[in-house]
């Protein structure tokens, strides 16, 4: 390949290029944004189960976890807790959980609001 008055050859630019990517891709893993833990499998048990307070204290040890770490907890997962409490009858809770989520991803908002409209009159979830 002619490059001004410069060869380079196909194999040394092949090179070159393969360094540039491993600079700019690095060396570790990239960091997720949020912590899942086990957030998917209960949320699927929530469905498949009604072992409730199982899937509730679940979620409670992994929200322990995930905060030991200064980690985030993924969209949904305060709402999912809630949805939990709610089914337990501990409603205090489920209130904290469903405004919890509101604050941390305020587009929940409206959606939240809805879930304690129908708690707050006796509806299903």
């Amino acid at each position: 390949m002619f490059m001004g008055r410069t060869f380079v050859s196909r194999g040394c630019l092949a090179a070159l290029t393969c360094a540039g990517l491993a600079l700019l891709s690095g060396c570790s893993s990239p960091k997720t944004l949020y912590q899942w833990e086990s957030y998917q499998s209960q949320v699927h048990d929530y469905f498949t189960s009604d072992a409730k307070q199982a899937q509730a204290e679940a979620l409670e040890r992994d929200l322990q976890k995930i905060a030991s770490t200064d980690g985030k907890v993924p969209p949904g997962y305060h709402a999912q807790l809630g949805l939990l409490y709610s089914s337990l009858g501990k409603d205090d809770q489920m209130v904290q959980q469903f405004n919890t989520e509101k604050t941390l991803f305020p587009e929940s908002a409206a959606y939240m609001d809805f879930l304690l409209k129908n708690a707050r009159q006796g509806g299903s979830q």
